[in-house]
């Protein structure tokens, strides 16, 4: 992770774009401290698997069964 101050950014900016599109973070700091983060936006979305949790996620038998008239009177704020 390079830091770089913001005269040299103007500067070499456009090799500093292509450092950070290859993957590399670029610090560029104000008077010695780091104030920005130049990273490249990465519109990758994640690969999905269908299934990937089969066997891990249970649902209970009266997962929709009508709810008791008490927890029914507490949604209502009765």
């Amino acid at each position: 992770m390079a830091i770089v101050n913001i005269h040299e950014a103007k500067t070499h900016f456009s090799k500093l774009v292509d450092k950070a599109i290859k993957g590399e973070e670029i610090i560029i700091g104000k008077s010695g401290t780091p104030v920005v983060k130049l990273i490249a936006i990465t519109n990758k979305k994640p690969k999905r698997v269908p299934g990937a949790l089969k066997g891990q996620i249970r649902i209970a038998e009266d997962f929709d069964a009508p709810l008791s008239a008490e927890i029914l009177e507490e949604f209502e704020g009765k």
